[in-house]
């Protein structure tokens, strides 16, 4: 069970820098080529010092002098060797590490374009700490092992090319020391079995460190209002010690394995000299031989490391990558059809057709068999009490989700036949809690789109914040804070307004968007929509009496149905349900 564990451990090990080769096959060869001209500079290097110390350095000391000649030849000879082994060195580090950052910028692109792709559904299944460890230090960890790889590689040439020309000049001293290299090879994957559930662990721990401190920082004012300062930082302090744990766990078994991969090429080398000072004493072998020998395997300790240094990153990077990979895998990705939203002015229609839909994991529907029209141009509430599925009916209209039955149509055509980018220059949706950037005014509405200023202040005006906007210190230049820290609620949520606005979208819908503004406000907004240069059909998830009075007509939604539809006087006549939740808002309006 243990040998298959490991045989495991180094097929997807080399599975894995296969992986890195086929994606960066380019820069891979040019480092490799950096890392052989090292590698055969390396040994030329040992050759040179051998043919110095056998043919100017003994036969001056037999002689008591030599030639200039000689002397200027060993110096050329050992600077030349040093030029070519600095340009290996130089252009071995400089592609593998355009290799390792290229792959770490293309898995992180790859990574986040999929969180964009996959639906909201899945996105709620998943802590926002551990998505950015996965985008983050995962991604990082998973390519971390390329910057030596190359250097790795290298080396075994090295030690093909140094095991040959050690055969061909003293056998005996060949077999002693090229000993080291099954013992290194060994030991590392000893070190990978080991290491690998080490790594996984602290990978683990990472993400749910990043995530209880995203949750804390996120909650900020829930924890200092409620003076749980002192659990959080238990909660996150508790979370970090098991972290510290993990990686010092991970530091132990690194500590006993890097000394032993430095020890080894040190002991290959040290048997050679103790074998070979006496093969030299004999005269079975030559002075020269033996200096070239040892020093070749002294210089052979550091690219005996770099292989270590792949293999002691392996377990690392695989931990990274099976964190990783679920993400490029994870199916249920918005899909797209081949049909353009039809190109005319005014408001869209849209229809729901038996339309139902029910969460991942849920144990009842939370839409049900919801078939209704909302003619073009026209304002159509949605009213129904806490739960009743009204916030899925609007994500379902501009298909942040995908009806599980049924249809939703725009101007007739399936949502999901539409290409992608279609349904988002057609409708807009607007949160009840808006979310804003660190950035400014005039960005936060843009959002790099091609809007100049006269069509950003027209926005604001449909969205009732054009004076509050005219008032701030830098107007549109005006910076809002990480999540629009230095507006208020109703200022925020103007804003998010005015950004679905400024689009000029057909089909507007907004999800209890206007709850943190006045109803004079309110009713300015609705007004002001309804007057716009290209007036949108709107759709609101509505609680306030003056609200739905604004609209053409209302829908009252419960138990995931549209139970009734009429206009606001209708159903405060016929729905005993609906009036009774009006009045209930109405009353709580006028006590606060």
């Amino acid at each position: 069970m243990a040998r298959r564990r490991r045989d495991a451990v180094l097929r997807r090990g080399l599975r894995h820098i296969r992986r890195a080769v086929t994606e960066q096959p380019r820069m891979f060869a040019l480092a490799l080529l950096g890392s052989a001209l090292y590698g055969g500079m390396t040994v030329a290097s040992a050759w040179v010092i051998g043919e110095i110390t056998s043919r100017v350095l003994l036969p001056a000391f037999d002689e008591g002098a030599t030639t200039g000649a000689a002397l200027t030849l060993a110096a050329v000879a050992i600077l030349g060797v040093a030029v070519l082994k600095i340009v290996g060195i130089l252009g071995r580090r400089l592609f593998a590490g355009v290799m390792s950052y290229r792959l770490q910028a293309e898995y992180r692109r790859r990574v986040t374009g999929q969180y964009l792709r996959l639906p909201l559904s899945w996105h709620q299944r998943h802590p926002t700490g551990q998505l950015l460890s996965n985008a983050n230090s995962d991604v990082e960890a998973a390519w971390f092992f390329v910057a030596p790889l190359p250097f790795a590689c290298g080396a075994l040439v090295m030690i093909a090319i140094t095991g040959v020309a050690l055969v061909l000049t003293d056998p005996l001293l060949a077999v002693v020391g090229l000993v080291v290299f099954p013992l290194v090879f060994l030991a590392n994957i000893v070190y990978s079995q080991v290491m690998s559930p080490r790594m996984q662990r602290a990978q683990q721990l990472r993400a749910e460190v990043s995530e209880i401190a995203h949750e804390s920082f996120d909650a900020a004012l829930v924890v200092k209002t409620l003076g749980r300062e002192g659990t959080e930082t238990d909660r996150f302090g508790e979370r970090a010690e098991q972290l510290r744990d993990g990686l010092i766990a991970v530091g132990r078994v690194r500590g006993l394995f890097d000394p032993m991969m430095e020890a080894l090429p040190s002991l290959g080398t040290l048997a050679v000299l103790l074998i070979g000072a006496g093969r030299v004493a004999d005269g079975a072998a030559d002075a020269g031989e033996l200096v070239s020998i040892a020093y070749l395997f002294t210089l052979l300790a550091l690219p005996i490391r770099a292989i270590g240094w792949v293999l002691a990153d392996l377990p690392r990077a695989l931990a990274g990558f099976d964190r990783v990979t679920p993400v490029l895998e994870a199916t249920g990705e918005t899909r797209y059809g081949q049909d353009a939203a039809p190109v005319t002015a005014g408001g869209a229609g849209v229809a729901l057709r038996g339309a139902g839909f029910t969460f991942a994991g849920g144990t009842r529907p939370t839409v049900t068999d919801v078939t209704f029209d909302v003619p073009a141009g026209r304002t159509v509430a949605v009213v129904g009490p806490t739960g009743s599925g009204k916030s899925t009916l609007a994500g379902l209209l501009v298909r942040l989700v995908d009806p599980a039955d049924g249809t939703v149509l725009l101007d007739g055509i399936d949502l999901r036949r539409l290409r992608e980018g279609e349904v988002s220059t057609q409708a807009a949706f607007v949160a009840q809690s808006a979310f804003l950037f660190d950035d400014t005014v005039r960005d936060n509405i843009t959002l790099g789109g091609p809007y100049d200023d006269e069509q950003v202040w027209t926005a604001l005006r449909v969205a009732a914040a054009d004076e509050f906007v005219a008032a701030l210190p830098e107007g549109l230049d005006t910076r809002v804070g990480e999540r629009g820290a230095s507006l208020s609620g109703g200022q925020r949520q103007r804003l998010a307004l005015a950004r679905a606005v400024v689009r000029r979208p057909r089909l507007l819908v907004l999800d209890d968007a206007t709850s943190a503004v006045d109803p004079s406000v309110e009713a300015r907004i609705l007004d002001a929509l309804r007057a716009s240069e290209r007036p949108a059909t709107v759709v609101v998830v509505a609680y306030r009496q003056a609200t739905i009075a604004l609209a053409d007509e209302v829908v009252w939604f419960a138990e995931g149905r549209a139970v009734a539809r009429g206009t606001h006087a209708q159903l405060l006549e016929d729905v005993p349900g609906y009036a009774e939740l009006v009045r209930a808002y109405s009353q709580a309006e006028v006590a606060a």
